[in-house]
């Protein structure tokens, strides 16, 4: 029980560290796309949370969560979380920077709740049978 608990802990800090990394690609992107070629909000942030999307799912399914399982089944899943999430934050995102909202607090603000929410649905329904099957596997 204890050792379950430890396990999802790292498991927290693991996918914590990564989704940073994920976020400072998702910033970087998104300062290059709106402040040097000034890209409209909602196109800077679609393009910058594609590059985010793929990092995330590529380095956590592979560290984080140790899931040998089937790799399309799970990038399906994580395309169904992004089908719902995506248009609605491209939409509050747009409808808050046009009422003048600063388009950083908005991404981090959006950032924060994709977080919390894409851990969430990572870890019980993309890997939720499958964590550690990479591990088991190989022993």
């Amino acid at each position: 029980m204890q050792s379950e608990r430890k396990n999802e802990i790292i498991r927290i800090i693991k996918f914590t560290i990564f989704s940073i990394s994920a976020g400072l690609i998702q910033l970087t992107s998104f300062t290059i796309m709106s402040e040097v070629f000034h890209v409209t909000y909602w196109s800077s942030y679609l393009t910058a949370l594609i590059l985010s999307i793929i990092w995330n799912f590529t380095i956590n399914r592979k560290f984080t969560f140790k899931s040998a399982n089937n790799v399309p089944i799970a990038m399906m899943k994580v395309l169904g979380y992004y089908a719902v999430f995506t248009p609605l934050s491209t939409w509050w995102g747009d409808v808050l920077t046009k009422a003048s909202w600063n388009e950083y607090l908005v991404l981090g603000g959006t950032m924060l709740i994709n977080f919390i929410t894409e851990f969430l649905y990572q870890r019980f329904i993309v890997f939720g049978n499958s964590i550690e099957s990479a591990v088991s596997n190989q022993e």
